[in-house]
């Protein structure tokens, strides 16, 4: 590992002696703190551009902000609680006052990994941390080994996706704040199961951002993301921000015990230095782990497997959202062709690819001519992340539909046997595994002049989709700044009381993917992937004499899959997506014949062998 400089403790720290206070604000002659109902005290100029001090007589709950040379006052921009929102006083908290009860909870490793993703308001109707744990066990019951939370950083207004989040150190007061985050971590591994944190590390949010009154260093123009300036993670005055950033996502591994770190979006991340911040950032936190294992996983547009590569010029993460296999099964299921579905051609033997390889663009040119990804080599199936929905796939849909709105009970049942059984790691979207069908719709709760940017910009967002040219429908696409917007996109408890069948099937698979012996070993070295139909993808677990597992999904009309001669029988059936009890048609499940297997339209079928 990287040696790395020490890092003044950052934002209020209690002490025997106090609140120590320290800031980084290198243009700023005097930095003052000014408590609320107390005394105003003067922090001191420490190297490298920091302020810092001790306020005595401070405790737990006390609300601060900082006047810089007597302009402000301005929240802390590492501030551990801002219960009033993102504008408002900062206050003290004590990290080391909650009972945590998971001294044996050994953390989370990449292999046998099943995520959950939710968006922690819209997940209840109450939309806090802690009404998530009541269905800490159902999920754990389901498989899912770990829930993977939306940004949670504090936001304006009542409710955000998270991505506009600008106290990156302090969990939003609207979902419980720092005791509520604690309580569900420490209630999510007494239950089995593991938290992921999703982190935004390639911007600030628009709105209550104050980074820039401390100093103009912490976001540079010489990189753009679309969100605006990029963090400044390459240029003058950088160290202090990398810094900034990697304090951050420490904090939360080691105050809040997280299992492990999503990033989002990293082709916004700008770094020519070495390191790059990516393997500062994963280095760092691992380290701050100590003896517990946690994971460090990248959303990336660019399949770039440098970041899963431990060697010298990668980035050593545990993993990267592959979304090449949702894009060519979505493509498959329902004929979408636009926007960046427009370089996918849904075949089977593509979404073969993508099983068989994790990656379908290798540095093949898309439709716009521009060459996209790198080869993958000896990358381990596990570190790609698969899904057929997440957020991004269903919030960023004008009417923000979930895929079980879109294709048949049929379609959703086979497509979901072949994500939960391929050796990649599955993310499931929240309600997913039990076919929800209540939109999750993008909302802000911006401040009216922003806000009606928000509503005009996500309305031209669509222009160019043939469904929404005409500028009387796009009016008619959800505003994002109502309240109607948000409340319609809570899942319904009710949906979930009627498909408690598909839910069995999730169940099931998941049983399958953890219990099996040649199921859970995600080894590629032991897998064929083929597309036996223009609809079939088959997946055949194990080699040679050994017990073998072959799944058939067929995503297309009613098709006779003829046996490969490594592959004749005899086989017995394991699992068929059309079972009754899984809400299917039922009858005789497709049987294994001396030439091959005829298959329905729109089922899979799990075989093996021993």
């Amino acid at each position: 590992m990287t040696s790395y400089p020490a890092v003044p403790p950052l934002g209020a720290t209690l002490t025997s002696a106090g609140v120590a206070f320290c800031v980084w604000a290198p243009e700023r002659r005097q930095v003052i703190v000014a408590v609320e109902g107390g005394p105003a005290a003067p922090l001191r100029p420490l190297p490298g551009g920091y302020h810092g001090g001790v306020v005595p007589g401070l405790r737990p709950g006390a609300r601060y902000q900082y006047l810089l040379d007597g302009d402000g006052p301005f929240p802390d921009p590492c501030s551990r609680s801002q219960p009033d929102g993102p504008h408002g006083p900062s206050a003290v908290v004590d990290p080391a006052a909650f009972p945590w009860t998971d001294a044996a909870w050994p953390g989370l490793r990449r292999e046998g990994l099943v995520i959950y993703e939710l968006h922690t308001g819209a997940f209840t109707e109450e939309g806090t941390f802690d009404a998530i744990i009541p269905e800490l066990a159902r999920l754990r019951d389901l498989g899912v080994t770990a829930i993977e939370l939306m940004p949670v950083a504090a936001f304006p207004g009542r409710w955000n996706w998270g991505y506009d989040g600008v106290s990156l150190f302090a969990p939003s007061a609207t979902y419980g704040g720092p005791d509520g985050l604690r309580r569900l971590v420490d209630a999510a591994h007494a239950t089995g199961l593991g938290v992921i944190l999703d982190a935004v590390y390639n911007h600030l949010g628009p709105d209550g951002n104050y980074t820039g009154a401390f100093s103009p260093h912490y976001t540079t123009n010489r990189h753009h993301t679309p969100w605006g300036d990029a963090l400044n993670f390459d240029g003058p005055h950088s160290r202090p921000v990398r810094d900034f950033v990697c304090a951050a996502a420490v904090h939360w591994i080691t105050e809040y015990h997280l299992d492990g770190l999503r990033l989002d979006a990293v082709h916004a991340i700008f770094d020519r230095s070495t390191p790059h911040i990516l393997r500062e950032l994963t280095e760092r936190t691992r380290a701050a782990a100590a003896f517990r294992s946690i994971v460090v996983i990248a959303e990336s547009e660019e399949n770039d497997v440098r970041l899963i590569r431990s060697t010298p010029g990668g980035y050593g993460l545990d993993g990267v959202w592959a979304d090449d296999f949702h894009h060519a099964v979505r493509v498959r299921l329902t004929g979408e062709r636009e926007g960046y579905y427009s370089g996918f051609a849904g075949t089977a033997a593509e979404i073969a690819r993508a099983v068989a390889e994790g990656f379908i663009y290798q540095g093949q040119a898309t439709p716009e001519g521009t060459p996209r990804g790198t080869t993958v080599t000896d990358e381990p199936a596990a570190a790609f992340v698969f899904c057929i929905q997440n957020h991004d796939q269903v919030g960023n849909r004008a009417e923000g539909e979930p895929l079980a709105a879109l294709i048949s009970r049929d379609a959703f049942a086979a497509t979901s046997a072949l994500l939960l059984l391929a050796p990649e790691t599955p993310l499931l979207w929240m309600g997913q595994e039990y076919g929800a069908t209540t939109p999750f719709l993008y909302f802000t709760d911006h401040a009216e002049e922003l806000g009606k940017l928000v509503t005009q910009g996500r309305r031209e967002e669509f222009a160019a989709f043939s469904a929404f040219r005409d500028p009387a429908r796009r009016a008619r696409i959800p505003d994002p700044q109502a309240e109607a917007t948000f409340r319609r996109s809570k899942l319904e408890r009710e949906e979930r009381a009627r498909n408690v069948p598909l839910e069995g099937l999730y169940r099931d698979l998941l049983t399958l993917r953890r219990d099996d012996a040649v199921l859970r070993r995600q080894d590629r070295a032991t897998l064929r992937v083929c597309a036996p139909t223009d609809g079939a993808v088959a997946i055949r677990f194990g080699a040679g004499s050994e017990t073998r597992r072959l799944l058939l999904a067929n995503l297309g009309p009613a098709a006779f899959v003829p046996w490969p001669d490594q592959d004749r029988g005899p086989w017995r059936t394991l699992l068929w997506t059309g079972d009754i009890r899984y809400g299917g048609s039922g009858g005789e499940p497709p049987s294994a014949a001396a030439g091959g297997i005829a298959l329905p339209e729109f089922t899979a079928v799990l075989l093996g062998t021993g």
